[in-house]
C-alpha cells in the first residue's frame, strides 16, 4: 500500500554562517493493506514530520512515496488530488481542524461536498447518519458548534470527516494524547473498529509503547530522523534489540507508562562525537566499528535492526 524510500528533510538556519538540520535521514519502510505500523520515539525525533512528509503537506528535501506503486509527490492536477484524498491524518489538537464558527453538521458536509459533487442534500444527511454510527456520535449532534462538544467528542467528528473522504491509508498522529484515559480507550476501539471494516492501512504514531503494541502488527522506532529498528509488534515489547530500543522499553516499563521531560539520554564524553551512527555518543556497547554509518540488517522473520553490535 504505502513505500517509502530513503526519505530526507533538512532545515536551515542561521543568516551569517549557515546551519544545516536533518529532520528525515534515509527513512525507508512499507505498510502492506490493512496494516498498522507503529512508530514510536522521543519527542523530537521526526515522528510528525514523517507524517507530514508523508502527505505532502511539508515537502522533502529528497526520496520518494509510493502509494499503491505510484510515486506520490511527482503527481500533479487532479491526480494528485485523488492519490492524497485516499491519505488522510488525525491530528494531536483535533479542536484545531474543526471552524469553531461552524456546526458540526457543515464540518461533515464541507470535505464529502468537495470530493463529491453529485450528492443532493438528502443524500448528504442519509450518508452522514450512517457515519455517525460508526464513530459513536448522536444526530443531536450535528447542530452543535465545536465548543460545546468534549475531546472525545471532537474526535470523533475528525473520525467521521475522515471517514466520509473513504480513505485507504491513514496517519494517526498521536490521535489521544490530549484525551482522558477512558476517553482515550474509546477512541481506539472506534479507530481500530474502522480500520478492520474497511481495510484501511494505518500509521500509528504515540509515546505510549503499550497502546502501540496493542493497534499495530509491527513496530518501528525513530531516533534522531532515523528507523533504527523495525519488528513485529509482539515481539518488539518482548525482546527489542536496538540499545535505543532496549532503553525506551525498559524505561517506559520502569516509569509506569511515561518517559521522563529531561529525555533518556545521558551523553558520553568519552567517545567520539565525530562517529557515523547517531547513537554512539550514548551507547553501552559502542565499539571501533560504531564509527560507521549502520544498515538496516535482518535479524529474524521481519525483525529488521541497523546497529553493527546486536
Amino acid at each position: 500500500m504505502i513505500r517509502v524510500e530513503e526519505l530526507n528533510k533538512s532545515y536551515s538556519n542561521g543568516f551569517i554562517k549557515r546551519v544545516t538540520y536533518k529532520a528525515l535521514d534515509n527513512v525507508s519502510f512499507t505498510i502492506h493493506s490493512g496494516e498498522t505500523l507503529g512508530l514510536v520515539g522521543e519527542s523530537g525525533c521526526g515522528k510528525s514530520t514523517l507524517a507530514r512528509t508523508m502527505l505532502g503537506l511539508i515537502p522533502p528535501t529528497s526520496g520518494k512515496i509510493f502509494f499503491k506503486n505510484q510515486e506520490a509527490l511527482s503527481c500533479k492536477g487532479e491526480l494528485k488530488k485523488e492519490f492524497y484524498g485516499k491519505m488522510q491524518i488525525i491530528f494531536q489538537h483535533p479542536e484545531n481542524v474543526l471552524n469553531p464558527r461552524m456546526k458540526i453538521y457543515k464540518s461533515l458536509m464541507e470535505p464529502m461536498a468537495i470530493r463529491k459533487h453529485n450528492l443532493n442534500e438528502k443524500e448528504f444527511k442519509s450518508e452522514i447518519k450512517n457515519i455517525l454510527q460508526e464513530v459513536g456520535l448522536l444526530e443531536e449532534h450535528l447542530s452543535r458548534y465545536p465548543n460545546e462538544l468534549s475531546g472525545g467528542q471532537i474526535q470523533r467528528v475528525v473520525l467521521a470527516r475522515i471517514l466520509s473522504l473513504k480513505p485507504e491509508f491513514i496517519i494517526a498522529d498521536e490521535p489521544t494524547s490530549m484525551l482522558d484515559v477512558s476517553v482515550q480507550a474509546q477512541v481506539i476501539r472506534i479507530l481500530k473498529k474502522i480500520q478492520l471494516n474497511y481495510g484501511i492501512s494505518l500509521l500509528f504514531i504515540s509515546h505510549d509503547l503499550e497502546l502501540v503494541s496493542w493497534m499495530s502488527d509491527r513496530i518501528a522506532v525513530m531516533y534522531q530522523g532515523q528507523i533504527i529498528e523495525i519488528a513485529p509488534a509482539d515481539e518488539f515489547y518482548k525482546n527489542p534489540l536496538h540499545p535505543y530500543s532496549c532503553l525506551l522499553v525498559e524505561t517506559f516499563t520502569s516509569l509506569q507508562h511515561s518517559f521522563p521531560a529531561g529525555g533518556l539520554l545521558r551523553e558520553n564524553d568519552n567517545i567520539n562525537k565525530l562517529c557515523r551512527c547517531s547513537y554512539a555518543p550514548f551507547c553501552p556497547k559502542y565499539g571501533a566499528e560504531c564509527e560507521k554509518a549502520p544498515v538496516m540488517r535482518k535479524k529474524s522473520k521481519d525483525h529488521y535492526v541497523a546497529c553493527w553490535k546486536v
